[in-house]
C-alpha cells in the first residue's frame, strides 16, 4: 500500500520494529518466543488509520522468534473470523523456524495453537543481489524442476543436501543443465507450504508446494539457510549463463475453505484478504479450486505480492516468475482485465519491470481461460500447443493444420492487436498431468494411490499406450513407445516460441500413470537417475543443440508464407512429394506427413514429420545434394522412418 510505514519485522537501531496489517481487528499482540519455542511475552501493538499495528521493542536481537495474535469480531456471515487463541505467522516473514504441519486444532475455534505454528525469525536482510538484466531471454529452453523430487536420488549429490536448493548448484546438476542447453530453470514452488488437510489421514504429503502460507519465506525443507540458499543457486547458475525463474502461487493460500486452518491471513483479516461472494459475504470465492482465492484487486494483497516479488529479485537474484493460476492476479469483482492495477504495479516497479513474467493463463473461475489475454511482454503457457502436438502424434484426424499453427508460434492466439512476435510457452508435458513417458504408455489415468478412488486428475490426456496399458517387457511395444517419445521431444524443439521441458522427461521419468502426483513424495515423483534412459537423453541433447545453433528455430517472430520474398521468417508447407499444402489438403485423412521449410533459399531449414507407420520419402526443395540431414539416428537420404521427425539444413 502506498504511503506510511510498511508491514514486516526489521532490526532497527536499539531493537526491533514489528508491523502487521490486520483490517477489522480490534487488538493485535506481538508474541515472543525463546529458542525452544516457549512463549516469553505478549506485547500490545498500536494501530494506525490504515489498520497497521506496530511496535518497537528495545533490546531486540537477530534470531528472535515471534508471531501474532489478533482479536476482533467473529461474524462468519460477514467474513470475519478473528480468533485470539490462534498464533498467526507474519505474512511478511522472510524466514520461519520450521515447516508447517497440519493439525486439526488449527481449524478449531478457541483452540490455542501456539505450540503448533511455525515462528517467524527476526533477521537482518542480506545485501542486495548484484543488479543485472535477466540471464534468460524469451525463446530459450525453460527446465521445470521440482527441487526435492529432482535431487532426492541423485548419486552425485551428498545425502545431506539432497532435496534442497543447494543440491541444484552441485556440479553434476549444472553439467546436466548445460548439456541440454537449458536457458533457465523454473523452480516449482519453494515458498513455505502446508499439506491439504485430507492428506495426513491418507499417509500422504504435498510434494509440489502449490499450497503456500508465507509468500516471502522459503520452505525450511528446501532452504534450511533461508534466502541465502536461493542466492547461492542463482549466483552459481548465472555464472554458467543459466537463469532462475520461480513458480509462485499468489492465487490462494493453504488456509483453504471455511473448514481450513487459521494460520495467518484468515486470522488477520479474512474478509479483506480473501474474495467473498457478493451475494453472500460469508462465502469464500473458489476460483482456484483450492478452497479460497486471494483478493488480488485489493491493496492489502497487492502489497504482499509486490513485497514477495521484490524480495526474491533483490535478495535472491531471480530472473523472473511463473504465476500459477494467473487470471486471479487480474480478476476483480467484474472479471479479468489485462489493465488491472496489479499488472500495472508490477510493470511500474523498478525492481520488477525488466523481469521475465510467465502466466499460467487459466483457473476454474468464471471466464477463467485467458490464453493470449495477458499484458504485452508476458509469456504464457500454451496448452493448445500441448494438446495439438499430442493429438497429431496420437493420430487424431485433421490435425496437420493445427500442428502447423503451433509450430508457427500460435499466431491465432498471440498475433492480436498487431503483435509481430509470439509470447507462447510451448510444452508437451508439465508437472500437472502425465510426464512425457506416460503420454505414450497410458491411455487412462491411474491415480488410485492418491486415495480418491481415481476421481482426481484430468480424464482426457490425449495419450495412448501403443497396445498395452502401462508397464510391459514386450520389446516391440517398448520400441514403439521410444519412437513416439522421441517424436514428441523433437516436435517441441522445432516449435516457434519459448520452450518448457519438465525435468526427467528427457530421460524417461514415469509416474506409473498418475496424472495428479501432487501428493506423492516418493518413488512416483522422485527422478530415478540410476534408471535413466541414456539413449533418449542423448537424443534430447542433440535436438536442443540443433535449436540453439539454428537461429531460424529459436526466433520469436511469426512465420509468414513463402512467396518469393527475402523475409527471414518465411515458411513453406509442403506435402511429402514437394507440392504446397493448400485448402482441403490440410485435412486429407491420408496425409501422414508434411514438410515445414523455413527461411529464404540458400539458408533454409526443412523439418519433416511422419506420423505414419511406414517409411516416408520426402522431396526437399531444389536439388537433393544441397541438403544435409541433421536429425539424430537418420541417414542422409530424404527418407523418414515411421513416427519420426527429420531436419535438414540447406548448404550454401
Amino acid at each position: 500500500m502506498e504511503d506510511g510505514p510498511a508491514p514486516g519485522a526489521a532490526l532497527v537501531p536499539g531493537g526491533g520494529r514489528f508491523s502487521v496489517r490486520a483490517p477489522g481487528a480490534t487488538r493485535v499482540q506481538l508474541c515472543l518466543f525463546d529458542a525452544d519455542g516457549k512463549e516469553t511475552g505478549r506485547l500490545e501493538m498500536a494501530r494506525d488509520e490504515k489498520s497497521l499495528f506496530s511496535l518497537d521493542v528495545p533490546g531486540m536481537a537477530g534470531g528472535q522468534l515471534y508471531g501474532y495474535r489478533a482479536d476482533g469480531p467473529w461474524v462468519p456471515e460477514a467474513g470475519h473470523r478473528f480468533d485470539a487463541a490462534k498464533l498467526l505467522v507474519d505474512p511478511f516473514a522472510t524466514r520461519i523456524d520450521r515447516p508447517y504441519r497440519y493439525d486439526p486444532r488449527l481449524a478449531e475455534r478457541g483452540a490455542d495453537t501456539g505450540s503448533l505454528v511455525p515462528k517467524a525469525i527476526l533477521e537482518a536482510p542480506p545485501p542486495d543481489a548484484k543488479r543485472q538484466p535477466p540471464v534468460f531471454k524469451p525463446g530459450g529452453l525453460v527446465y521445470e524442476v521440482p527441487v526435492r523430487a529432482f535431487t532426492r536420488l541423485h548419486p552425485d549429490i551428498p545425502e545431506g543436501e539432497r532435496g534442497t536448493l543447494r543440491a541444484l548448484a552441485r556440479p553434476a546438476v549444472v553439467a546436466h543443465l548445460k548439456s541440454l542447453r537449458v536457458s533457465a530453470i523454473e523452480l516449482m514452488p519453494i515458498a513455505a507450504w502446508i499439506d491439504e488437510r485430507h492428506l495426513p489421514p491418507l499417509g500422504l504429503t504435498n510434494a509440489w508446494g502449490y499450497n503456500p502460507l508465507t509468500m516471502l519465506a522459503l520452505d525450511p525443507r528446501l532452504a534450511p539457510g533461508g534466502i541465502a540458499d536461493l542466492r547461492h543457486l542463482t549466483d552459481t547458475l548465472h555464472a554458467e549463463g543459466i537463469g532462475v525463474i520461480l513458480d509462485v502461487v499468489f492465487n490462494h493460500t493453504g488456509e483453504s475453505d471455511v473448514a481450513g486452518p487459521t494460520l495467518s491471513l484468515r486470522g488477520l483479516g479474512n474478509a479483506t484478504y480473501y474474495r467473498h461472494a457478493r451475494e453472500d459475504p460469508g462465502a469464500l470465492v473458489n476460483d482456484t479450486g483450492c478452497g479460497n482465492t486471494l483478493a488480488c484487486d485489493r491493496p492489502e494483497v497487492q502489497e504482499i505480492v509486490l513485497a514477495a516479488m521484490r524480495h526474491f529479485v533483490l535478495k535472491g537474484g531471480v530472473d523472473g516468475f511463473r504465476f500459477d493460476l494467473a487470471p486471479v492476479l487480474g480478476r476483480g469483482p467484474d472479471g479479468f482485465s489485462p489493465e488491472t492495477r496489479m499488472f500495472g504495479l508490477i510493470a511500474g516497479d523498478p525492481a520488477l519491470a525488466d523481469r521475465v513474467l510467465i502466466a499460467e493463463p487459466w483457473d476454474v473461475g468464471p471466464s477463467g481461460y485467458q490464453l493470449g489475454n495477458f499484458p504485452r511482454g508476458w509469456l504464457e503457457w500454451n496448452d493448445r500447443a500441448r494438446d495439438d502436438i499430442r493429438a497429431f502424434w496420437r493420430g487424431d484426424p485433421a490435425k496437420t493444420g493445427a500442428l502447423a499453427t503451433r509450430l508457427s508460434g500460435s499466431s491465432d492466439v498471440f498475433a492480436r492487436d498487431g503483435a509481430t512476435a509470439t509470447r507462447t510457452v510451448n510444452f508437451v508435458a508439465a508437472h500437472d498431468g502425465f510426464p512425457l513417458c506416460d503420454v505414450v504408455a497410458y491411455a487412462e489415468k491411474h491415480n488410485e494411490e492418491n486415495g480418491e478412488d481415481n476421481r482426481d486428475g484430468h480424464g482426457e490426456n490425449l495419450s495412448w499406450n501403443n497396445g498395452v496399458e502401462g508397464e510391459t517387457d514386450d520389446p516391440a511395444i517398448l520400441a514403439k513407445r521410444e519412437r513416439d517419445a522421441r517424436a514428441l521431444i523433437a516436435t517441441l524443439f522445432v516449435t516457434r516460441g519459448t520452450l518448457l521441458l519438465t525435468a526427467g522427461d528427457e530421460f524417461g521419468h514415469s509416474q506409473r500413470g498418475n496424472n495428479n502426483a501432487y501428493a506423492q513424495d516418493n518413488a512416483i515423483t522422485w527422478r530415478d537417475w540410476g534408471a535413466a534412459n541414456e539413449g533418449r537423453l542423448a537424443f534430447a541433447r542433440v535436438w536442443s543443440s540443433l535449436r540453439a545453433e539454428l537461429p531460424l528455430l529459436g526466433d520469436l517472430d511469426f512465420l509468414v508464407d513463402a512467396n518469393g520474398s527475402a523475409a527471414a521468417n518465411q515458411v513453406a508447407w509442403n506435402a511429402p512429394d514437394g507440392r504446397g499444402l493448400e485448402g482441403e489438403a490440410w485435412n486429407d485423412p491420408g496425409l501422414c506427413g508434411f514438410l515445414m521449410v523455413l527461411g529464404p533459399p540458400g539458408g533454409r531449414i526443412a523439418v519433416g514429420f511422419n506420423r505414419g507407420h511406414e517409411e516416408l520419402a520426402v522431396t526437399l526443395p531444389g536439388t537433393e545434394g544441397r541438403w544435409r540431414q541433421r536429425a539424430p539416428d537418420l541417414g542422409d537420404a530424404p527418407l523418414l522412418p515411421p513416427r519420426t521427425v527429420g531436419l535438414w539444413t540447406e548448404n550454401h
